[in-house]
């Protein structure tokens, strides 16, 4: 396994990020558990959940069954860089989603409990609160590192201009800020190239990407699947929407010898601004096999080709846009 700094920290992680987003609807919790250790075994440091994960209002499945893995020992924890997020809705009553005070706190101390964990290692804004001032929301992530409760804050979903709010904010604080964004980047989807990007480099954010392999599109999507993402209609749906890219794409893969899934994830791996693509493996094959994008290099020619197949849009503002 390779490592790397996140952001501009001093924490070391894995380049995968173990997403656990299938634990509990798509994985058993058996099956999760497995999972987890074997992602342990490969060097994977790095998890990522939501207390909103596992499909049932305000149960928040997923944080449970990986609490109940943590509680289970053999330095589980300790070996860990957990990462979880606030936002989404907790229950029907007011205060119980978005990022008021209030419910950060409350959602903080939700999450410690169903993780079963005195302290979050990244604790992440899964999307951003028009309505709640920068000021409440430093203030109410302030508390929790002081308490030692979060160590780093990231978000999640944020325009390039959010991130600079925020970081410009909390720098009138005196508070470290954001260290990181988890955003939509794959090969199809390329928009956050033009400013999120870019401020993330500016402002010494690491980037993690979330649905790598564009729900499994990227993932071989022509060949034909039963069961999983790449068998569900969405998939099938853009598969023939994006048909003649996908069969130049498979085509490429095929001639380098490397599997669809694999390239992809290795081209998030080139840039450097991304600290770990977010694999969220539903079977343990799907986990071991995404390790070979570690080894994945590509000459010039390979990513012009690549930005041939699924072009970007054009570049970093305002050069996309105004030249």
């Amino acid at each position: 396994m390779q490592y790397t700094q996140l952001g501009r920290t001093g924490l070391q992680v894995s380049r995968l990020c173990l997403g656990t987003m299938n634990f509990g609807p798509r994985t058993t919790e058996e099956d999760s558990f497995a999972i987890m250790d074997k992602a342990h075994d490969l060097g994977i440091n790095f998890f990522d959940t939501a207390n909103v994960y596992g499909g049932k209002l305000g149960e928040s499945v997923t944080e449970q069954i990986v609490g109940r893995w943590f509680a289970q020992g053999g330095g589980r924890r300790k070996k860990t860089v957990i990462a979880t997020k606030v936002y989404g809705k907790m229950g029907e009553w007011p205060n119980q989603s978005r990022l008021s005070a209030l419910n950060i706190r409350q959602a903080a101390e939700g999450s410690l409990r169903r993780l079963q964990t005195d302290h979050i290692d990244l604790y992440q804004m899964h999307h951003i609160d028009r309505n709640t001032p920068w000021d409440e929301i430093w203030q109410a992530m302030e508390v929790l590192v002081q308490q030692g409760k979060i160590l780093y804050v990231g978000s999640s979903n944020f325009a390039g201009w959010h991130i600079a709010k925020a970081n410009e904010a909390a720098k009138s604080r005196h508070f470290m800020g954001l260290v990181s964004e988890q955003g939509l980047y794959n090969l199809r989807d390329r928009m956050i190239e033009m400013e999120v990007i870019p401020a993330c480099r500016d402002y010494g954010l690491g980037l993690i990407p979330w649905s790598p392999l564009a729900s499994g599109l990227l993932a071989g999507s022509l060949g034909k699947e039963k069961t999983g993402r790449r068998a569900e209609e969405g998939v099938e749906k853009a598969a023939k929407k994006f048909a003649s890219q996908l069969n130049q794409y498979e085509k490429f893969c095929k001639q380098k010898g490397e599997k669809p899934a694999d390239v992809a994830l290795a081209w998030l791996l080139a840039n450097p601004v991304v600290t770990a693509p977010i694999v969220g493996p539903r079977t343990m094959e799907q986990l071991t096999g995404s390790l070979r994008a570690l080894k994945i290099k590509f000459s010039k020619t390979d990513l012009a080709k690549l930005d041939e197949i699924w072009p970007g849009p054009g570049g970093e503002s305002p050069e996309a846009f105004a030249w």
